[in-house]
């Protein structure tokens, strides 16, 4: 959805407010993709701030779902994104805090949407705080049992003299 912001940017003391329904139904990004499985109305409020310049805030609640990082079970994540930005007008001399507009002055919401979600994308997503995550050997999550699996791992360095004791070794 694209909002016409070329009013707001040329007329001092011009607001608009606007709820708009979120259109994505699936987060797409390098990490994969995300079903949306529910989301609040984008709220957005923007006024002019200066010749050519114009301040965006508002928020949206939404929830995705998403692999837990450790045993990879589909758990939901709900990411409350409050957003207040300045927009400008032209694609020259934006800060890396401001936004820029195509030259018909126009703000892709959806795309304003996708870029939020990827700012405030958590760092680790768990089903549980105290997630024991897979079995390296055999896959088993071990939240549910234990496997029975080897995971002993030697260290590296006494690899040598694990050797000689092998070799050493009489059957």
């Amino acid at each position: 959805m694209l909002i016409n912001l070329s009013d707001v940017l040329t007329s001092e003391g011009m607001q608009i407010s606007r709820e708009l329904p979120l259109e994505m139904t699936c987060f797409e990004s390098r990490m994969g993709s995300f079903p949306i499985i529910a989301s609040s109305p984008v709220s957005l409020r923007i006024r002019n701030a200066g010749a050519g310049k114009a301040k965006l805030d508002g928020g949206l609640k939404l929830t995705l779902q998403a692999g837990c990082d450790r045993c990879l079970t589909e758990v939901p994540v709900a990411l409350d994104l409050q957003f207040d930005r300045t927009v400008v007008s032209g694609t020259e001399d934006v800060d890396a805090d401001e936004l820029g507009l195509t030259e018909d002055c126009q703000l892709d919401v959806e795309t304003f949407v996708h870029n939020e979600i990827l700012v405030n994308w958590p760092g680790k997503i768990l089903c549980r705080e105290d997630c024991r995550g897979i079995c390296p050997v055999c896959g088993q999550d071990l939240n549910e049992r234990e496997c029975g699996c080897d995971t002993f791992v030697p260290d590296p360095r006494m690899a040598v003299i694990q050797d000689i004791f092998n070799k050493n070794k009489e059957v």
